[in-house]
């Protein structure tokens, strides 16, 4: 996903994306293992959107501290 897409959700949505990709990339690492991975490029793709999703919660927690 964009990073603005991922800005629009909110903290409950964002979390759920990130355990649907956490779950998809551990499928992805087994059919690599067994060596029937078709696309191995969407590895790298769920790992970097894992990063930006866990970024954007990182920076609404540090505002929300902020504003404390």
């Amino acid at each position: 996903m964009k990073i603005k897409d991922l800005r629009a959700l909110k903290d409950d949505e964002l979390k759920a994306k990130i355990i649907d990709a956490k779950k998809e990339l551990f499928e992805l690492r087994l059919k690599k293992s067994t060596g029937t991975l078709e696309k191995p490029s969407r590895i790298n793709e769920l790992r970097k959107g894992i990063a930006r999703a866990m970024t954007i919660l990182r920076e609404r927690e540090l505002e929300s501290e902020e504003t404390k």
